[in-house]
């Protein structure tokens, strides 16, 4: 038998890996000046990779594509062009074996648990509702599974028999965290899962999160804006800027030294600052430019404190290697 050595071994492939995803969409009824339909361009050549165990954040304002990614990432969207591999295989060319072994990798806990849950249901049966349609479990089992759920997420075995809204909007998130995981997923994508809560509540969850990801092996991609959050969940930082990603490396790089002007501003608005204290770095202006007329060259061009003349024409490409930034600025600084 020959055995192949392990440089000519191919490595295996990132549990999810993007590859220049772009998403347009059509906008009901409104029409250009010549009779064509308007189109949003939410997504533009987006790329990037998450290992088993790892985890990477979105972060930038609202409406600049990150629940869009997500939507794609979880296979709710259909992407324009571009693809989204998971352990390896697109999306796109799955049959119906292969679609269903997906969504049991992969689940999601959103930004608003009241809205996730039915008020109508109790916890129990909301928590086992995926192990009942997806899996030949005995009512016994379930029952036995969704305790142990419910535990793992620091939850009483009592709460089975609660309805949502006798639950504090901590214990919701936990409730949502818990029906995620009832398949054992390898892929959680989180959007905004502490946005809505009070800021005591919090870091429990962010704890609980951290927690579950070193216990099970979890990979997150987290949706998010608020930069501490990012720093303690993350891994590895992608700056979305109207629909491009405009930075990417690790949190602690990123957060630690922002290149992008963008990334510098978000850094700057984050920061509490004292009354009556100047701003550490720029300040963002203007509004965010219309995704279906965007600014050509560098989309930030607009807003930006350092524009020069060929930001306006040209579209940076990354400049570094761990720590990448689309920015001409970074061009020179590397010269």
């Amino acid at each position: 038998m020959t055995v192949e050595s392990p440089a000519l071994q191919s490595e295996a492939p990132p549990l999810l890996e993007v590859r220049d995803l772009r998403k347009d969409f059509k906008v009901p009824g409104a029409t250009s000046w010549f009779g064509k339909r308007e189109i949003v361009h939410a997504v533009e050549e987006v790329s990037f990779q998450i290992e088993q165990g790892s985890s990477l954040a979105l972060v930038g304002e609202s409406g600049c594509g990150k629940s869009t990614i997500a939507r794609m990432v979880l296979g709710l969207e259909e992407p324009t062009a571009g693809e989204v591999l998971f352990k390896g295989r697109s999306l796109r060319q799955m049959d119906g074996r292969e679609r269903r072994s997906f969504r049991r990798s992969v689940a999601a806990v959103f930004q608003d648990p009241w809205g996730s849950l039915n008020p109508w249901m109790r916890v129990g049966r909301i928590v086992g509702e995926p192990i009942e349609i997806n899996e030949d479990a005995s009512r016994g089992e379930v029952r036995q599974r969704v305790g142990d759920l419910l535990e793992d997420v620091g939850l009483p075995a009592t709460t089975t028999n609660r309805y949502p809204h006798e639950l504090s909007g901590g214990q919701r998130q936990r409730v949502c965290i818990a029906r995620a995981l009832a398949l054992n997923p390898e892929l959680v994508v989180l959007d905004e899962p502490v946005s809505s809560l009070d800021v005591s509540i919090r870091a429990q969850v962010m704890n609980l999160l951290r927690d579950l990801q070193g216990r099970h092996g979890l990979s997150f991609l987290l949706i998010a804006h608020h930069l501490a959050t990012v720093k303690f969940l993350c891994h590895e930082v992608a700056v979305v800027y109207l629909g491009r990603i405009v930075e990417h490396g690790t949190a602690n790089e990123v957060i630690r030294s922002p290149g992008h002007p963008y990334m510098q501003a978000l850094f700057t608005a984050s920061l509490p600052l004292a009354p009556g204290a100047a701003p550490q770095g720029p300040i963002l202006e203007g509004e965010v430019p219309s995704p279906i007329r965007p600014p050509s060259g560098c989309h930030f061009h607009t807003r930006c404190p350092y524009v020069m003349p060929r930001c306006k024409i040209e579209v940076p490409p990354f400049y570094g290697t761990t720590h990448t930034v689309r920015c001409f600025l970074a061009e020179e600084q590397a010269s």
